[in-house]
């Protein structure tokens, strides 16, 4: 290895010991200066990942492997966001937890959380990588219960927990079957032999990436284990930016990382496929039936990551890197700025509304389908990719909704406007799409007309609901389905009585407010 490449090896092991210290500074030290301390952490792990980006812009600096630490540009990206975040939501904990007990045990966990999550991210080493995975989910679980004396809260934790391990379980199984039939526990020698092999996996190859895909559907809270994601709302609003921003995006991380074996069990990819599809549909249509902010952004969480599975199954990873990034930063300041989203719901809610006519509809569906074929012709001259049609399907559903709905709001847009809106929207994605490509190894991942097939049905069937629960809730069979998407199809129920029956769980009984106030005080003692 050169310099360049032991430098930025450093720079990355770096990165979770020190936020390992600062926990531990957090949890032993002076309770005077404990955010101080939190901040400084935050801080230089922050400096850390912008070193280490600036390092991998020198050629051999990115795509360092060691026996347990590698650096590549897609983990160089997102150990440059987590440590963003991780100051952010460390900054703002300081006025938010201001007056609460046990300040020092939460800003801990908090740094822990994210330490072990960066070393999720540098992992080369598969028992490294399930180690850190099982500190983070630990780590997080108490920060979820924060608050032990909420009924809803420790249920969401119970959940979880039980979730949690069934997933870690799933991977470290997987894990085994790849050393037992490779003889390696190195992830980045692993990869490169599924990245180079021409013979068809065999059963144990094939299990073993269909409990990879398993775990990363639990850990993406998808339909039916989702429930424990939409209940942890009852945390303190740091721990739901960094569990939305940062955690619950691991998922995704993995399936990109274990690209080439992924890519090559199409049993895996069906998984994905189907779980997530469904996921995704219900769950975007259940988050526009909810009244609470936090509620709303949960299950637009797991909206969103199902998609970003959805695009790892159709080998899209470099959709997926920029999804995982893009969602990040915006369900962090989504969650830290919830309060000041309350107004800005209740503002959107007292909007003048002009339905669309069909004339609307009709333009928007030509001027939306005419400005996408456009914009994927000219790309098809210059960049190759793999031309799946339900992405630009996808993309021509949000421009017709943004073109039919164009006065739909208080500020409408004429008609130029909007065109010139949707032609932008068409090229940054093109251009955003394309520069994350550069990121991301190369694998095989073969074209199915089926699985294409599949997203697009699933997307046409998203903006056919949307449409209804908008503009057609007059009629009595919309109505009645609204009704189920509000129960959430009662799938949650379902599964906290199954997993109440299997493992049962004492809740605490809400108290109120003069039991609240002495229990305060009691912490406090």
């Amino acid at each position: 290895m050169d310099v360049l490449q032991h430098l930025a090896f450093i720079l990355g092991a770096s990165i979770p010991l020190i936020l390992l210290l600062g926990s531990v500074v957090s949890l032993a030290g002076a309770p005077e200066k404990l955010w101080r301390n939190a901040h400084i952490a935050g801080f230089m792990a922050l400096i850390a990942s912008i070193l280490l980006s600036v390092l991998s812009l020198y050629e051999g600096a990115a795509g360092a492997f060691f026996d347990f630490v590698h650096i590549t540009p897609v983990s160089v990206i997102i150990l440059l966001a987590i440590t963003l975040i991780a100051l952010v939501v460390l900054r703002f904990s300081e006025n938010y937890m201001s007056g609460e007990p046990n300040q020092q045990k939460f800003a801990g966990l908090l740094q822990l959380t994210f330490a072990a999550s960066t070393l999720v991210i540098i992992s080369n080493h598969l028992l490294v990588l399930i180690a850190a995975w099982m500190t983070v989910s630990l780590a997080m679980h108490q920060l979820l219960l924060f608050y032990p004396e909420r009924p809803r809260a420790a249920l969401a934790a119970h959940k979880k927990f039980i979730f949690a391990r069934l997933a870690e379980v799933s991977l470290f199984a997987a894990f085994i079957l790849l050393y037992l039939q490779n003889n390696s526990w190195v992830i980045s020698d692993l990869m490169a032999h599924y990245a180079s092999v021409q013979e068809p996996l065999n059963f144990q190859e094939h299990l073993a990436a269909g409990l990879i895909a398993m775990a990363v559907i639990i850990k993406s809270a998808q339909l039916p284990v989702h429930g424990w994601l939409i209940q942890v709302v009852e945390a303190p609003t740091p721990v739901s930016a960094a569990l939305h921003g940062g955690v619950i995006n691991m998922g995704g991380f993995i399936l990109i990382s274990f690209a080439p074996l992924f890519g090559l069990s199409v049993a895996a990819q069906w998984l994905v496929l189907i779980v997530a599809g469904l996921s995704m549909l219900i769950a975007a249509l259940v988050m526009t039936t909810r009244v609470s902010i936090k509620v709303r952004l949960a299950w637009s969480t797991s909206a969103q990551m199902s998609l970003m599975l959805i695009e790892c199954a159709l080998g899209l990873y470099e959709l997926a890197l920029l999804h995982l990034v893009g969602h990040s930063f915006y369900k962090a300041h989504a969650f830290l700025n919830s309060g000041n989203a309350v107004n800005q719901n209740i503002l959107a809610r007292s909007a003048i509304e002009s339905p669309p006519k069909f004339g609307d509809w009709l333009f928007a569906s030509v001027f939306g389908i005419a400005i996408v074929a456009g914009v994927a012709y000219l790309a098809s001259q210059v960049i190759q990719f793999n031309w799946y049609l339900s992405p630009w399907l996808l993309l021509t559903c949000a421009l017709i909704m943004l073109l039919a709905q164009r006065n739909s709001s208080h500020h409408s847009l004429n008609i130029l406007s909007c065109l010139m809106l949707a032609v932008l929207v068409s090229g940054l994605y093109i251009g955003l799409k394309s520069t994350s490509h550069l990121f991301i190894s190369p694998s095989q991942h073969a074209y199915s007309i089926w699985a294409d097939a599949w997203v697009s049905v699933v997307f046409i069937s998203l903006l056919m609901g949307g449409y209804l629960q908008r503009y057609q809730l007059k009629r009595i069979w919309v109505q009645k389905m609204n009704l189920a998407l509000f129960s959430g199809l009662y799938i949650d129920e379902w599964s906290t009585r199954t997993t109440l029956a299997i493992w049962p769980k004492l809740l605490p009984v809400r108290m109120n407010a003069k039991e609240m106030k002495s229990f305060k005080k009691e912490s406090l003692s």
